[in-house]
């Protein structure tokens, strides 16, 4: 029994579908990643491909095999930590039978006991263990799971960021192994960022440090069983054409017919739970989202679009959120006709104005770019005592130095307008805007704006909630009220493929 694969094919039994007890033997995607796993590793996938039941096993085996090994799940609550525990790693090592334990005691090897199995963990009689909860914090562990970590980092912030600061720090760089998986959940949280962080560094052929996480995703499509005789449903074509065209993946007939009954229960929510590329697995919509109806017309019309390749003669706008001493947001925009073409989206903070009149400056100058018209918000006009009681305005046009050179800029003043008013504005142009895709981050701002929850009353509030997204949202809820328009509700057709 030396060789771990040999062992994973060969001596646990799992829970099968049905409920029944058979052989675990890892799948399709399970190979994959036990052959390509690294230090850290970070798993966007699809619904039912077992990668924790597979942890769980292979943990479990490090637990018998190796001495003083700890390992620990964390999971998002305590009905599934006790799940897990029970019908995964208790379930395997109870149905070892007695007949594999002489042979590998005939080997040499004779397998530890269990100590204890308090607690939703197991100590062995080696001193390794194994313990599945909600949280961790003590001691060195060797190997730590988290499982739908995106689910945590959507529904429990706090308890996220207790997991990066708390679980993470107990699992060392030198052979510790941290493995994080999930489906998606939105646009936001530990688990999109390193998704994201991870994911580039694999496109650029980045090498990995031990404490760099490696992207792994695993869709539906892959699975043999997700096919079906069936009907194709018309609307789902141009989705299987783009698919096919742009990203290469030509379905079958009966994976289609899958994918179309499938869609015809779950509706968006298929990009989170089947998604067919990392980046639609991010696509879906988020509860309580302002412009989650527009944004999924913009991603049906193909209004995210590389437009570079559009003409790009005419000037352009620039609407600012410029706070002070807090995150300002900046978007580019030019107006096509009676689109508005978004072109670039920055947000900082902690800098004063003349960092922002530098950076319009550099990006207009980058980019050849005839800069028209400087928005910016009414609390521009505020007098300021630190400023001999001159405005913010009045310093862009007098000129403000930033680095060894003035800049200056002619800011005009967006009216004042309450937040549900310009949030309607908002929701009326969004059906004619294109968006550059460079503007990731920017986009997402506008995907996770949202309202606020009333953890009290079980029910959104009529207030918007003050997080990340706020300030990139509240600068493009100027640009809406900037325009002062009712824009034609029906979409931008000539940039829909």
């Amino acid at each position: 029994m030396t060789y771990k694969w040999f062992r994973l094919n060969s001596l646990y039994n799992i829970k099968n579908k049905q409920g029944k007890k058979v052989l675990f033997t890892p799948n399709e995607e399970q190979e994959a990643f036990y052959c390509e796993q690294h230090n850290r590793d970070i798993i966007l996938k699809a619904r039912q491909l077992g990668f924790t039941t597979f942890k769980m096993i292979s943990d479990l085996d490090d637990c018998l095999f190796i001495e003083n090994f700890s390992a620990g799940c964390i999971c998002h609550n305590m009905d599934s930590a006790k799940d897990i525990f029970r019908n995964k790693i208790k379930f395997a090592y109870s149905n070892i039978t007695d007949d594999q334990k002489q042979i590998i005691s005939e080997l040499g090897y004779n397998l530890p006991i269990p100590t204890s199995d308090k607690g939703n963990a197991y100590v062995f009689s080696n001193g390794s263990s194994i313990k599945v909860g909600t949280s961790y914090r003590g001691d060195t562990l060797q190997s730590l799971h988290v499982s739908e970590f995106g689910k945590i980092c959507k529904k429990y912030p706090e308890k996220a960021n207790e997991i990066v600061t708390g679980a993470f720090e107990a699992v060392p760089a030198d052979g510790g192994v941290i493995t994080l998986e999930s489906t998606a959940e939105g646009k936001e949280g530990y688990f999109f960022k390193y998704c994201q962080t991870a994911k580039k560094m694999r496109d650029l052929n980045k090498k990995l440090s031990v404490l760099d996480f490696r992207f792994h995703f695993f869709s539906w499509w892959d699975r043999p069983e997700y096919e079906i005789d069936g009907e194709i449903s018309p609307v789902l074509e141009k989705y299987f054409n783009e698919l096919e065209h742009k990203y290469g993946i030509s379905l079958s007939h009966k994976k289609k017919a899958w994918y179309s009954g499938k869609w015809k229960d779950l509706g968006d929510d298929m990009k989170r739970e089947y998604p067919s590329t990392p980046k639609e697995a991010f696509e879906q919509s988020i509860e309580g989202a302002y412009y989650a109806q527009q944004f999924n017309d913009i991603y049906k019309d193909g209004r995210i679009t590389d437009l570079s390749s559009y003409d790009n003669q005419g000037d352009v706008n620039v609407v600012c959120d410029i706070g002070i001493g807090d995150s300002t947001s900046l978007w580019f925009y030019r107006k096509v006709g009676k689109e508005f073409h978004i072109l670039h989206f920055h947000e900082n903070s902690g800098e004063g104005l003349g960092y922002y009149l530098k950076y319009i400056e550099d990006i207009a100058t980058k980019n050849k770019w005839t800069m028209r018209k400087w928005y910016g918000p009414h609390d521009m006009s505020n007098r300021e005592f630190g400023s001999g009681g001159k405005t913010r305005k009045e310093l862009a046009r007098i000129g403000v130095e930033y680095g060894n050179k003035t800049y200056r800029a002619n800011f005009d003043i967006v009216p004042k307008l309450g937040v549900d008013d310009g949030i309607q504005l908002v929701r009326e142009i969004l059906p004619n805007c294109v968006f550059d895709e460079s503007m990731e981050y920017g986009i997402s701002t506008l995907e996770s704006y949202r309202k606020d929850w009333n953890d009290k009353l079980g029910c959104w509030r009529d207030t918007p909630l003050h997080d990340w997204s706020s300030h990139g949202a509240d600068a493009f809820r100027y640009l809406a009220v900037t325009e002062q328009r009712r824009p034609n509700q029906s979409h931008v057709q000539h940039m829909i493929v």
